[in-house]
């Protein structure tokens, strides 16, 4: 892959809510994904605070089912159907990706170097966000669609229960995967000149 296909890659990388689990990459084939994008990426001081969890089968609908029964405690019953509607499409799906990040590492280096403290959880939300980029430009090029979610806090201690999460860990991201049933929508962009500025001496 050269320049110009690795941007077009980035480009291609779209939210697409309509999902089946009809999907030809094998779990160790989408393992290895995982498993390069969490090892690879930046992080402040080689930390590497990224860590993941592949719920597949089983494991992806109990998830979905969690975090229906979390929403039902909040959301009135009345206007329940839509939200049910979303977690329907979500356990359609083939499989999720629990993104998290390991505090414990956080908190180590907050005290080791206590001058950048306030940083470190900023520096491992950016290096989280670096895996899940590349997790899912990786994905698009196996032809799978994602979206990612953001159920948390309010699922955390079922999901921490239910695959025993070390502690330590804190959800970041619910990253939903599958077989593309529809392209997704018309995306606006803006005007990337008002965004990059280029300054060079002359």
């Amino acid at each position: 892959m050269n320049t110009n296909e690795y941007l077009q890659a980035l480009a291609n990388r779209r939210t697409i809510y309509a999902l089946d689990k009809n999907i030809k990459v094998t779990p160790e084939r989408l393992r290895e994904i995982v498993e390069l994008a969490v090892q690879n990426p930046p992080s402040a001081f080689n930390s590497q605070t990224a860590r993941a969890i592949i719920l597949l089968e089983n494991h992806h609908k109990i998830l979905w089912d969690i975090t229906t029964e979390c929403l039902k405690e909040r959301v009135p019953a009345e206007h329940f159907a839509g939200t049910q509607e979303k977690m329907d499409s979500f356990m359609a799906a083939a499989a999720t990706i629990l993104y998290y990040e390991d505090m414990n590492i956080v908190e180590g280096l907050q005290k080791q170097f206590p001058t950048y403290a306030d940083n470190f959880p900023l520096w491992s939300m950016q290096a989280n966000g670096m895996v899940q980029e590349n997790v899912w430009v990786a994905l698009e090029l196996e032809g799978l669609g994602a979206s990612i979610q953001h159920y948390n806090p309010l699922i955390d201690e079922k999901v921490k229960e239910a695959w025993s999460i070390p502690d330590g860990w804190k959800l970041i991201g619910q990253m939903v995967v599958g077989n593309p049933l529809a392209p997704a929508g018309e995306k606006d962009v803006a005007d990337i000149k008002e965004h990059v500025k280029l300054y060079q001496w002359g």
